[in-house]
């Protein structure tokens, strides 16, 4: 076995040995939280910033915040939000939603957030994930990827679903990795919203492909399905927000029940 499968072999080991986490998501509409099916239809969830609160306080291991109109409409994510988010937490904390520089970046770093994740400008523009990568640390940068399956492919999309591109789910992830990315927020667009589980086929798949942290998203319906991600999908972590939005699943009893299912997790 030669240097580089040895050190393939100790990423595997490392991301096996680590444990999972639950992410609550804030995607937010004209400074709403909101939530949808299949990326449409979108509705009321509350206050991303007491909600914010509320999850850290519930056992949450991180927040992504996506601003999910942000490329769409051509601005910059609400920046007084993120910082209004950052003071009332004391977990990590996500930021996307119309980020194309290393200037808009070092803005949301420097007003509280610890991550930012990039999507459509990251297809547009590969080379920003390796700048990010080399002036932050990969650390820092989680690249978003959302796809749908048509004729029997998973195809990336981009404007929060609007756009479908040429480019492959998986082919698209393993360049992603090789230029720096630190995590893979994966949404299946075909599974969002529906509460019948995540797309465990697709993940186990990117599972085998790289050796970075997967975040599965899209699907979540009950603690089942969050079991499934991480035993059958091989995820990282496993991203949800209705359930959590509208209570239908408390994240400290999720905890608890991974655990039970010999998952590991912070409680």
């Amino acid at each position: 076995m030669n240097l580089c499968e040895r050190f393939a072999n100790l990423c595997e080991t490392t991301k096996k040995m680590l444990a999972k986490r639950i992410i609550p998501c804030l995607d937010i509409k004209n400074g709403r939280t909101v939530k949808g099916v299949n990326f449409v239809d979108l509705r009321d969830a509350g206050d991303p910033v007491e909600l914010a609160e509320i999850y850290s306080a519930e056992g949450a291991d991180e927040l992504v915040f996506l601003d999910i109109s942000a490329t769409e409409e051509r601005r910059k994510t609400l920046v007084n939000m993120v910082r209004s988010v950052a003071e009332k937490i004391n977990i990590p904390f996500t930021v996307g939603g119309g980020i194309s520089s290393v200037e808009d970046v070092e803005i949301l770093l420097n007003n509280g957030a610890d991550k930012v994740s990039i999507n459509s400008s990251a297809v547009k523009n590969p080379q920003l994930i390796n700048d990010l990568a080399q002036k932050f640390g990969s650390q820092c940068v989680v690249v978003a990827i959302d796809a749908k399956q048509i004729d029997g492919q998973w195809i990336v999309h981009l404007v929060g679903g609007k756009v479908p591109t040429e480019l492959n789910l998986f082919d698209w992830a393993v360049e992603v990795a090789e230029r720096g990315a630190g995590e893979i927020l994966f949404t299946s667009m075909d599974n969002d919203g529906t509460k019948n589980g995540f797309a465990n086929e697709a993940l186990a798949k990117l599972s085998g492909l790289i050796n970075i942290p997967i975040i599965a998203s899209g699907g979540a319906g009950n603690i089942q399905h969050f079991v499934d991600s991480f035993k059958v999908g091989k995820a990282d972590a496993a991203l949800a927000a209705s359930v959590f939005h509208f209570k239908e699943i408390e994240i400290k009893a999720l905890k608890q029940e991974l655990r039970k299912n010999d998952i590991e997790v912070r409680l």
